[in-house]
């Protein structure tokens, strides 16, 4: 059973820096496409970086050169961390941890709860 707990977030001040974690249980990773979306208020959920078991990652033009994705095992369980670095108070989000199974035809998406990022002064 796939589960996807994020944590991290929180409140920021605009230049400050956020690392998310995503705890990704029953995901095995090189089966899996990983990624972190955000949704601000009234706004639709929008990519933010999504990573392979090989490494390829893809990153949103807002975000390049500010975050960066990884893929990581911690105490035995496998995490996807996102480093997030200059933030802007258009950053200010939920943000979800996402598992796109490829085991499945068609691929199954999994979504975790979501954690608020508020980036104000």
């Amino acid at each position: 059973q796939v589960q996807l707990v994020e944590s991290g977030g929180g409140l920021v001040q605009p230049g400050g820096s956020l690392r998310l974690s995503c705890a990704a249980s029953g995901v095995i990773f090189s089966r899996n496409v990983m990624g972190w979306y955000r949704q601000a208020p009234g706004k639709q959920r929008e990519l933010v970086a999504t990573i392979t078991s090989g490494g390829t990652t893809t990153y949103a033009d807002s975000v390049k050169g500010r975050c960066t994705i990884s893929l990581s095992r911690d105490n035995g369980k496998n995490t996807v961390p996102l480093q997030m670095n200059n933030l802007k108070p258009e950053d200010t989000a939920v943000y979800y941890c996402n598992a796109i199974s490829l085991s499945t035809i068609p691929p199954r998406s999994y979504w975790g709860q979501g954690t608020q990022v508020t980036v104000s002064s």
